[in-house]
């Protein structure tokens, strides 16, 4: 499933490199910025390959339901379940040309917020005793026409998700790689 997503940050990584060395007086090196967990802060991959165009969600769950502790309460698990609901809907938040005629042909949710099993890091330590919980949101899109594609606009995501400032955003389409950085002021992409 994640085929296209799993070489992304391989190739992009010598782009990562560059930019985290053209910022080095301006950010804290103990925190990587590709992969640290800061609220107010995702993480999206975005792969247009011929006619499959594929989405890659990662961000702090404070930056979507604005807590990270296990919903308890019913006011809790009433805010995950409509959180939930939003994500299911890719097309309402991430804005692709009409033209284009994609459509959903397949999505993963994962988060301990709705039930999964934590993650494990790489020393084998489990996330959920952390106060950090993240949701991942993986979408594969079906594009008749991706020529039509010229942009991806992350308007709807910032409305619909307002605690997120900001997305690094990492992209390879028809015209190579690309990362940038996205804001509400700032959400169009060009592919």
């Amino acid at each position: 499933m994640r085929r296209l997503l799993l070489a992304l940050p391989f190739a992009l990584l010598p782009l990562a490199v560059a930019h985290a060395h053209d910022d080095d007086h301006d950010h804290d090196h103990a925190h990587g910025s590709l992969a640290a967990h800061e609220h107010g802060v995702a993480r999206l991959n975005v792969v247009l390959d011929d006619k499959t165009l594929e989405l890659e969600l990662d961000s702090p769950a404070m930056n979507l339901v604005g807590f990270e502790h296990p919903a308890t309460s019913a006011a809790d698990k009433a805010k995950v379940a409509a959180v939930r609901t939003q994500l299911e809907k890719p097309l309402a938040l991430f804005g692709l040309a009409k033209a284009a005629n994609c459509s959903e042909s397949d999505q993963e949710l994962e988060s301990p917020l709705f039930g999964d099993k934590p993650a494990v890091d790489d020393d084998g330590d489990e996330h959920e005793g952390h106060a950090h919980s993240e949701i991942h949101a993986h979408y594969r899109l079906a594009c008749d026409k991706p020529g039509e594609l010229k942009s991806l606009d992350l308007s709807p995501l910032f409305k619909a998700f307002p605690a997120t400032q900001k997305i690094a955003l990492q992209l390879i389409g028809p015209n190579g790689q690309q990362g940038v950085e996205a804001t509400p002021a700032k959400a169009t992409i060009n592919f």
